[in-house]
């Protein structure tokens, strides 16, 4: 094993005995070891010393494998232990005799889509039961899925590429971008994945077991990540024509770059798949590929076996011209006259038929590009009759226009023959329908029948549209698509749920910003308040905290500020009581005294009696 397999024969935290090496990848070494406490075969993933070295590294992966271990299901490889000892940090995991899905495509190339959906069956359920669980894996791929020598598929390492992200050391960068050619455009741009990314890496992977490469190629890693955020997935009818269309349909659903777009479920996925391999035919096993490549060689001739001679292909004396009886001169003789004069005759009979008879031809004239009015036009002052076939859809020939005639341009016509037109209809095409506000079963039958195929299906949430019935298509309705093109239903799952927010004491402007961010709707009431600010919201109803749909109503008592005060009539009052009766009001006193003031009495004042002012307000008084 050299240095590649350095604890073959040791034992590991006084438990694991090392028996010998599975493989090594960018953060770990894989071997095939035995638990001498339970007396089980396992396989023990012991990671590189420069990830044990970091605490980062160590306190998550800790973490990660212990919701792992939590995870208990057919197709998952289960996690039995993890530890730290002598600075080896590793998971022992159950073993999995057989071959991962990356050997199976550098095997046999790309399976067809029987074949390849078989096989991604056990991985969304596998993925189904984690997303349940909480568990995300963030680095679905072929290496990462197992087929066991009974069949079996199992789906390894759930939880360790977020361990890996969590590293500090520099020498983990390389693992996460090694593996860039199933992130997602979330993962790519944020580093956020959740249960939908997990879908669209399992896409890319169906995409690359039915295509046989990935969908997306750079000279670097960075290149690839940047087509995941701004290139869609093509669809693999593009790269393997004789697919069916019902590839296109699952992996384009699966790989939308807008996370609400994709299947919002890993169950989504898996159900779409099985109701398409009801009308797909059953999957040919793996041994019948090699087995036909063996007969395809042999009827090539590869064989020995096919070179054998056979008595047909002898060569020798048998054939040799000798052996045949000579033939009668004489009858050889009448026979060439008799052909000599029946050829004179119709040579003839030809030359008359071309030059002078009804076998006179001439060649069509070139009337492809025109539009029926203009070659009428052209074909005037000749004896040729133009007539209008059954039209054509064209992606190139506008609408209007000759796509091709019958005889072709340089073809033999007669001079008053007959040539017929093909007119283009332009390219075409067919509107998404209106199926908004229907049943999934009515928008499948009203698009089916307008030439385009029906795709995945998508739940978002919709505040107008009841729940289980569409809400839109993706492309949008009203869309002019080429037949046969896939459309997405996005099935409403009803309103939003939104939680009443802690808007008291919050000024009106940044209340109504936040609640129309979350689809709820206004009803304003303002009062007088002694103690609340003006524009600031008194209280709320729904309480705070009550959860309720988007486009619910909600009430809102908005602060006027305090009550106004109505100005006293002040004529003629002695100066010191004016000022007392204002003051108590809440207003505030300007004097205005003349040099001359013998009665100390109010003469005139500003506003005048009976206005009503906000409390604070000034008024002015002049004294004699």
């Amino acid at each position: 094993m050299g240095n590649s397999a350095p604890l073959v024969g040791q034992l590991v935290d006084n438990r694991y005995q090392v028996t010998g090496f599975l493989a090594r990848g960018g953060m770990a070494t894989v071997y095939l070891a035995t638990d001498t406490r339970l007396d089980r075969v396992v396989a023990l993933k012991v990671m590189h010393p420069h990830l044990a070295g970091d605490p980062g590294f160590v306190a998550r992966f800790q973490r990660e494998a212990r919701s792992a271990a939590r995870l208990s299901h057919p197709h998952v490889v289960g996690v039995f232990d993890q530890g730290d000892a002598d600075g080896q940090v590793y998971l022992a995991m159950e073993y999995i005799p057989g071959r991962t899905l990356r050997d199976v495509l550098d095997e046999y190339g790309p399976l067809t889509l029987e074949q390849a959906l078989v096989l991604l069956d056990p991985v969304l359920e596998a993925l189904n039961a984690a997303h349940s669980a909480g568990l995300v894996h963030r680095d679905i791929k072929p290496e990462n899925v197992l087929i066991s020598d009974d069949g079996r598929v199992k789906v390894a390492d759930f939880g360790l590429a977020r361990a890996v992200a969590s590293s500090e050391s520099t020498q983990t960068a390389g693992m996460i971008i090694g593996t860039v050619t199933y992130l997602s455009p979330e993962q790519v741009e944020r580093g956020d994945a959740d249960a939908r990314s997990d879908i669209y890496s399992t896409g890319i992977l169906l995409f690359e077991m039915i295509t046989g490469r990935a969908p997306h190629s750079g000279e670097s890693p960075l290149a690839i990540a940047y087509q995941h955020v701004n290139a869609d997935v093509p669809a693999p009818t593009s790269i393997q024509a004789d697919l069916p269309r019902e590839a296109d349909a699952l992996v384009i659903s699966a790989t939308k770059r807008d996370p609400d777009l994709r299947y919002q479920s890993a169950q989504d996925f898996l159900a779409d798949i099985r109701r398409i391999q009801t009308s797909l035919p059953a999957p040919r096993p793996f041994v019948d590929i090699r087995d036909t490549l063996v007969v395809s060689r042999d009827r090539q001739g590869v064989n020995p076996e096919s070179n054998r001679e056979s008595p047909d292909n002898r060569t020798g004396q048998d054939f040799i011209p000798q052996h045949f009886p000579d033939r009668k001169p004489r009858k050889n003789f009448f026979l060439t006259a008799i052909a000599v004069l029946i050829s004179v005759a119709i040579a003839g009979f030809a030359g008359w038929w071309l030059a002078a008879g009804p076998g006179t031809y001439i060649p069509a004239p070139n009337l492809v590009g025109q539009t029926f009015e203009q070659a009428e036009k052209e074909l005037t002052g000749t004896e040729f009759t133009l007539s209008e076939t059954e039209p054509a859809y064209s992606e190139t020939v506008p609408s209007g226009v000759i796509i091709a005639t019958e005889p072709a341009p340089g073809d033999g016509i007669r001079p008053n023959g007959t040539i017929n037109a093909t007119i283009s209809q332009g390219p075409e095409r067919y509107l998404v329908p209106d199926v908004k506000g229907k049943s999934p079963e009515i928008a499948t039958t009203a698009i089916s029948a307008a030439n385009l195929v029906v795709g995945g299906r998508v739940e978002a949430f919709d505040n107008n549209i009841p729940s289980g019935l569409v809400a839109k298509t993706e492309p949008k309705i009203g869309s002019e698509l080429k037949p046969g093109t896939v459309v997405d239903l996005v099935i409403s799952k009803g309103p939003r749920p939104v939680e009443i927010p802690r808007v008291v004491g919050e000024k009106i402007k940044v209340v109504e910003s936040q609640l129309n961010d979350l689809g709820l709707l206004i009803n304003r009431s303002n009062v007088f308040s002694e103690v609340v600010p003006k524009n600031t919201v008194i209280s709320i109803k729904p309480k705070v905290g009550t959860t309720v749909n988007s486009g619910t109503s909600v009430d809102l008592v908005i602060s006027k500020g305090p009550p106004p005060v109505t100005v006293p009539n002040l004529v003629d009052m002695p100066r010191r009581k004016a000022i007392a009766e204002l003051q108590k009001l809440g207003l505030r006193v300007n004097v205005q005294v003349g040099e001359v003031a013998p009665l100390n009495r109010v003469i005139s004042q500003s506003p005048a009696a009976g206005t009503e002012l906000p409390k604070g307000s000034t008024v002015t008084i002049r004294i004699i």
